[in-house]
């Protein structure tokens, strides 16, 4: 029988090669895997409890409640909007997508995490600034345009209240101090 198993803290490319070697290697028949999930057939010799052990020691989780499996299906959506550019009115659009207030998944997520929603984004996006910063393919005005920013000012101003630093000092120290999406909380 197959089981879909939502695993925290699995929201990047690294994390999904990592956790398709884990359920692998503890006997599990893999159908599917993407970010926070994967779709499995328990083997003969596969153990849940096991399963759950060797992932705990590489930093990932089983979710099993409805609100967290709820809040990393959110992170997952939220990562996945900013890496395609449809940051415009996102809030409005994952409301409309879990079927949920505005408020209520803000409520959620900032009870679950301790950080706000917006706060959450934001951090996120700025990991995304630094990203491509790094990358040097885009001036700070393609990039605020790129994440739906109404002007570059504003991100500019953004980048600092989260960074402590301008984009221009961070990109002229070239000291790339960038922190996984599982890191961002």
């Amino acid at each position: 029988m197959q089981d879909t198993f939502y695993i925290k803290n699995m929201v990047c490319n690294r994390c999904i090669a990592s956790v398709l070697d884990i359920f692998n290697a503890e006997g599990f028949v893999v159908e599917s895997v993407e970010l926070g999930k994967v779709t499995a057939i328990k083997g003969l010799e596969s153990s849940f409890k096991n399963l759950s052990k060797v992932l705990a020691k590489t930093g990932f989780e089983v979710i099993e409640s409805e609100t967290d499996t709820l809040i990393e299906q959110l992170k997952v959506a939220i990562i996945n909007k900013i890496e395609s550019g449809e940051t415009a009115h996102i809030f409005k659009t994952l409301a409309k997508e879990f079927g949920k207030t505005e408020t209520a998944l803000s409520k959620l997520f900032s009870k679950s995490e301790g950080i706000t929603l917006e706060k959450y984004t934001i951090n996120l996006k700025i990991e995304k600034v630094k990203e491509y910063i790094q990358l040097g393919e885009l001036n700070f005005s393609e990039i605020a345009y790129s994440l739906n920013y109404k002007t570059s000012s504003h991100l500019a101003r953004q980048f600092k209240t989260v960074t402590g630093m301008s984009m221009s000092t961070y990109k002229r120290l070239g000291n790339w101090d960038r922190k996984t999406l599982d890191q961002i909380v």
